[in-house]
């Protein structure tokens, strides 16, 4: 029978923090970047011509229906071959994750602005008010009530995602698993602990979801 040794992990304890704060960073980092990339694309995709919004949607389903693992690969083996510039696994990361990101957030911003009745377009117009006015002041906070559950589960799964970053050698939380069960021979107290970690970190974000979902199910 197995005896686990959870305390073997103790002089571990600071790389495990360590991948924790780096799995954070590129959670944020990333999510902050997608929101902006998904917010100018999902605005074109409804607002824009024709010769604008195919090259967008083009890239939305190329990230979207492509493994983010071959994308992180690709953007740091393949990408500085293309361009001529060489690129860190730190930067490799960031862009496919961001990219990846974004063409999710691209739909979810597209798809809630399309739920706003155009009848609060004609109405804004009604009053004198530009088109731009009547998006910001008008449309965007009626469709961000629709989006904000679809925000906090693609923010969830790309928490998640950040996982796959150690594939490359960044070291976040899994990766820097890796290098302790090599050094502790203890894989299942490692895996363990970080599953854990991931679950403290993550459970939260869905109950928060979970509420603004019910929350606004009895305003409607």
């Amino acid at each position: 029978m197995y005896v686990w040794e959870f305390a073997a992990l103790k002089p571990y304890w600071g790389l495990i923090w360590q991948g924790l704060l780096v799995t954070l960073f590129y959670t944020v980092t990333t999510v902050v970047a997608g929101l902006t990339i998904g917010l100018v694309v999902g605005i074109l995709r409804t607002t824009a011509p024709r010769w604008v919004s195919v090259p967008l949607r083009l890239y939305i389903e190329i990230f979207r229906c492509t493994p983010l693992l071959v994308q992180l690969i690709w953007m740091y083996y393949a990408l500085p071959v293309l361009i001529g510039v060489d690129m860190s696994p730190a930067m490799a990361c960031f862009l496919a994750l961001s990219l990846y990101a974004g063409s999710f957030y691209a739909e979810i911003f597209r798809g809630g602005i399309e739920a706003v009745d155009v009848g609060q377009w004609e109405a804004g117009r009604a009053i004198g008010m530009r088109r731009g006015k009547i998006f910001r002041r008008i449309v965007l906070p009626q469709a961000m009530q629709v989006m904000i559950p679809s925000f906090i589960n693609q923010t969830i799964m790309q928490l998640k995602n950040t996982s796959l970053v150690s594939v490359v050698a960044v070291g976040d939380l899994l990766y820097q698993g890796t290098v302790i069960t090599a050094s502790s021979y203890k894989p299942l107290e490692v895996y363990t602990t970080i599953a854990i970690l991931y679950f403290v970190v993550l459970f939260p974000l869905t109950l928060v979801a979970d509420r603004i979902e019910l929350r606004m199910g009895a305003h409607r």
